[in-house]
C-alpha cells in the first residue's frame, strides 16, 4: 500500500512548496524564496493556516499592495536570474484581480511567479459569496479567469487532489527557459480547507536546475556560414543573455570577433558598460553609437530578445537591404520573428558553439574601428547631457548624471515606466550584470519601488537604487512602509516634474495640445502640491527635498550609509530630454484633424512609415 499522509490541500499545496530546491553556485537554495500574502476571507483561514506551519522553512512576508506584492515576488525572480522565484496569494475578488497587472508584467518579460488567488466555492452551496463575480451565462467563471490570458499556465483547483498534477505542470513551466512565466493556480476556498490522503512521495525534495537547451546542427551550420560572410554584423543582447548568465560567453563571442554589440531595456548590463564594444542602449531610445551602426548592418545576431518595437525602431531601424537577422533564442517563436534564421537554443549554449564553428573569422577591421570611434563620439555627448549645472529645474539626464556620479555603477538600478527608462538606457553606465534592473518590456507604473524591493530581497548585499517619477510614484508606492518593516533599505530618487511628463511630450510631438498629462493641463479647481518627503517621511523612510544637483549628490551620500530606505525629492523639467541619439517610433497620428498641428504632425507621420520593412 503506498505510504500517504493525510493533509489539507492548502497543507499539501505549502509542504510542496517547502520540498522545491535549486543549486546556484555549488550551494543548495531553495527554490522559492517566500510568500507574499495579503489575507481575506478567501484565503486567510486555510492558506494562512498552512503558511503559517511551515513559516520557517517558507517565510510569508505581509505587504500593503496586492499588484505590489506580486511587483515585488518578480523583481526577486528577476534579479536572481529565474533560478529562483517567490509566491503570491490573495482572497478572492478585488485582491486577485489585483494582482493581474502584474501577472501581465511577468507574461511579457517571461519572469517566474506563482500566484494563488483565492476563488468561490467548488460547492456552489454558498453563492454568490461576498466578492463573487457572477456570470449570468456561465455557472463555472469567476473573477480569477482574467487571469488565463496573462498567464502561462491557469488551473483552478476544485478537488484537492488535483493539486498534486497542477503542481507538476506549474513547476515545469516556472523553471522552463522556453515556457517561463506567470502560473495562476486558482484556489477554491472550500477545496483548500478539504482533506486528503496525499502519497508521501508527493513531497519528496526535487532539485530544479536550468535546462541548457544546444543548437540544432543544422540550424547552427547555416548561422555560422551567414555570419562568416558578414561585412557589417552587430550583436544585440537582450534579456536571455542576462536570464542565462552568458554574459561571459557573450564577452569571449565578442573579444574572437570583433563584433559591436547594442542591448535591449531588458539585456542591458550583458557587458559592462565600459567594454570597447559595448555599444549601449538600441532603438528608439538608443545610443547614437549603436543606432548608426544596427542601421547600417547586413547581419544582425538577436541573442534573447523579442524583438519589440523599441528595439527595432517599430521596424524602421534596420535600413540595408538583404539582411539577415539570426534570431538565437531559447524560444522559437520569439527566434522567427520577421523572418529571422532561428537559432534555437539557449544563449551561453548557442554562442559558445557559433563561437566554435567560426573558430578565426573576424568582422572586418575598419567596420570594428568605426564602432569604437562611434562609442568614443556617443561617450562625449551623453558628458554632456549629464553633467551638473545650476538649472532650476534640472532635466532627468542631469539627475541620471549626478547618482552616477554619487554612487558609481556598482549598485542595482531599478526603473520602469515614463521618461527615466529612456533616459536611462542610453546614459546609465552598468557595471555587473543585472545591476541594470528595468521593466519596459510591460512599461508598469507603480512597478519601481515594489520591484525594487524585490530585486533588494534577492540580493541583499548590493545597494538597490530606485529611479521613480512622481506620477509612478503616485500610483503605488505602499511598499516603502514593507521595506522600512523589513528592513530591507532602498535609495529611492523622486523626480518630480508635476505630472506625466513623458506622455506630455510625445502629445507634443503628435501636434496634440497640451492635455490631461501635466496637473496644469488637467482639470483642476486647486493645484496639488504635494509634499512628497513627509509622505514617504510617514511611511517611515528617512527623506529630504534636493534643491540642486549639488544637493542631490550631497543627500545620495548620506542616503549610502543610511540603516534604512531613503526618498530623496528632486524637482525636475518635464520637457526636457536628451535629443542625442534614439529613434522614430511609430505612435499612429490622427489622418484628419481641425488642428494645423496635428496635420503637420501626420504629414510627418506618413513619411516616416514608409521606412518600416513590412515582412522583411
Amino acid at each position: 500500500m503506498t505510504n500517504t499522509i493525510r493533509l489539507t490541500m492548502a497543507q499539501a499545496l505549502t509542504r510542496y512548496l517547502t520540498r522545491q530546491f535549486t543549486e546556484i553556485d555549488g550551494e543548495k537554495l531553495p527554490l522559492f524564496g517566500g510568500v507574499w500574502a495579503i489575507f481575506g476571507h478567501g484565503n486567510v483561514a486555510a492558506i494562512g493556516e498552512a503558511l503559517y506551519q511551515v513559516r520557517d522553512e517558507l517565510p510569508t512576508f505581509r505587504a500593503h499592495n496586492e499588484q505590489a506584492m506580486a511587483h515585488a515576488a518578480i523583481g526577486f525572480g528577476k534579479a536572481n536570474f529565474r533560478r529562483r522565484m517567490m509566491v503570491a496569494t490573495t482572497s478572492i475578488g478585488p485582491g486577485a484581480l489585483n494582482m493581474v497587472t502584474a501577472a501581465a508584467l511577468a507574461h511579457v518579460n517571461r519572469l517566474p511567479v506563482l500566484l494563488l488567488p483565492g476563488d468561490v466555492f467548488a460547492n456552489r452551496i454558498p453563492d454568490p459569496v461576498l466578492q463573487q463575480v457572477e456570470n449570468f451565462g456561465d455557472g463555472t467563471m469567476s473573477a480569477n479567469d482574467c487571469f488565463r490570458p496573462v498567464s502561462r499556465y491557469f488551473d483552478r483547483i476544485t478537488r484537492p487532489e488535483q493539486i498534486i498534477p497542477a503542481l507538476a505542470r506549474a513547476m515545469q513551466v516556472l523553471t522552463d527557459p522556453a515556457e517561463c512565466g506567470p502560473v495562476t493556480l486558482s484556489l477554491c476556498q472550500d477545496v483548500q480547507a478539504e482533506a486528503y490522503d496525499y502519497p508521501v512521495s508527493f513531497f519528496e525534495e526535487r532539485i530544479w536546475t536550468q535546462r541548457r537547451t544546444r543548437p540544432d546542427v543544422q540550424e547552427l551550420k547555416r548561422a555560422a556560414d551567414v555570419l562568416r560572410n558578414a561585412k557589417k554584423p552587430v550583436i544585440i543582447a537582450g534579456g536571455g543573455v542576462l536570464f542565462s548568465q552568458a554574459s561571459d560567453a557573450l564577452r569571449a563571442f565578442v573579444e574572437a570577433t570583433g563584433i559591436p554589440v547594442c542591448e535591449t531595456q531588458g539585456g542591458k548590463s550583458s557587458l559592462p558598460d565600459a567594454a570597447d564594444l559595448n555599444m549601449g542602449a538600441v532603438g528608439v531610445t538608443g545610443t547614437s553609437a549603436a543606432n548608426r551602426l544596427a542601421e547600417d548592418a547586413d547581419v544582425i545576431l538577436a541573442v534573447g530578445t523579442r524583438l519589440q518595437d523599441f528595439t527595432t525602431g517599430s521596424w524602421a531601424l534596420f535600413k540595408k537591404d538583404g539582411k539577415t537577422v539570426i534570431g538565437l533564442n531559447v524560444q522559437p517563436f520569439d527566434a522567427g520573428k520577421h523572418r529571422a534564421l532561428p537559432l534555437v537554443a539557449d544563449a551561453r549554449e548557442g554562442l559558445t558553439e557559433l563561437a566554435q564553428a567560426i573558430t578565426g573569422w573576424r568582422a572586418p577591421a575598419p567596420w570594428t574601428k568605426d564602432a569604437k570611434a562611434g562609442k568614443a563620439t556617443w561617450r562625449e555627448a551623453a558628458t554632456k547631457v549629464t553633467a551638473a549645472t545650476n538649472a532650476t529645474l534640472p532635466s532627468d539626464a542631469q539627475v541620471i548624471g549626478a547618482v552616477q556620479r554619487a554612487l558609481g555603477s556598482g549598485v542595482t538600478l531599478v526603473n520602469a515606466s515614463g521618461g527615466l527608462p529612456g533616459e536611462l538606457h542610453k546614459l546609465w553606465q552598468a557595471g555587473e550584470p543585472g545591476s541594470y534592473h528595468g521593466e519596459y518590456g510591460f512599461s508598469t507604473m507603480g512597478y519601481e519601488i515594489a520591484g525594487g524591493l524585490g530585486a533588494k530581497m534577492a540580493r541583499p548585499e548590493r545597494e538597490v537604487v530606485v529611479m521613480v517619477g512622481d506620477g509612478s510614484y503616485l500610483m503605488l508606492n505602499s511598499e516603502i512602509a514593507t521595506s522600512v518593516m523589513l528592513g530591507q533599505k532602498l535609495i529611492v530618487v523622486l523626480l518630480d516634474n508635476r505630472g506625466f511628463g513623458c506622455i506630455n511630450r510625445l502629445q507634443m510631438a503628435t501636434g496634440s495640445a497640451n492635455f490631461n498629462n501635466l496637473l496644469k493641463d488637467a482639470r483642476h479647481e486647486i493645484m496639488p502640491e504635494i509634499d512628497f518627503v513627509a509622505h514617504a517621511a510617514s511611511m517611515g523612510a528617512i527623506a529630504e527635498k534636493a534643491g540642486s544637483i549639488a544637493e542631490l549628490e550631497s543627500a545620495l551620500a548620506k542616503a549610502a550609509i543610511n540603516d534604512r530606505t531613503t526618498v530623496i525629492v528632486i524637482d525636475t523639467d518635464p520637457l526636457a530630454s536628451t535629443e542625442a541619439g534614439g529613434h522614430w517610433w511609430d505612435v499612429a497620428v490622427p489622418e484628419v484633424s481641425p488642428r494645423e498641428e496635428v496635420n503637420a504632425a501626420r504629414k510627418a507621420y506618413e513619411k516616416a512609415v514608409l521606412a518600416q520593412r513590412v515582412g522583411d
